[in-house]
């Protein structure tokens, strides 16, 4: 998902904030340029147990305009870092750690991510 004209602004969804996008919810449009989303908002995502069939569909449909960026040896480290340091969730310190990686603003409502070093944080206003 590439917005015309930004090619070099980035963005990582947390995984609340790709749900907020997908349940149109959404109070404004979304920020123009590259957007990627974390292994573990996949993960998150396509494994709730209630999730239907058109719903799995309609998010692997998302994935295929939206880079997913994997566990690498440098997020694992950075990740390792952040949980010891900012007491994070695994899950949430691997999305922040690949957003510090990424060099990218991390789309996320979650208020235990809002104060972490060299990470550009974004909150989404809601309907």
């Amino acid at each position: 998902m590439v917005s015309k004209g930004a090619e070099d602004s980035r963005f990582l969804f947390d995984t609340n904030a790709i749900l907020y996008f997908l349940g149109g919810v959404l109070a404004d449009p979304l920020p123009k340029g590259r957007f990627w989303i974390s292994v573990i908002t996949e993960i998150e995502l396509l494994s709730y147990p209630s999730l239907t069939p058109e719903e799995a569909a309609k998010i692997k449909d998302l994935f295929s305009d939206i880079a997913i960026i994997g566990l690498t040896s440098t997020i694992k480290e950075e990740a390792i870092t952040l949980r010891r340091n900012k007491n994070l969730k695994v899950p949430d310190a691997i999305i922040a750690a690949s957003a510090k990686i990424l060099q990218a603003t991390l789309l996320t409502n979650d208020r235990s991510m809002k104060n972490i070093p060299d990470i550009s944080i974004q909150a989404l206003r809601l309907r």
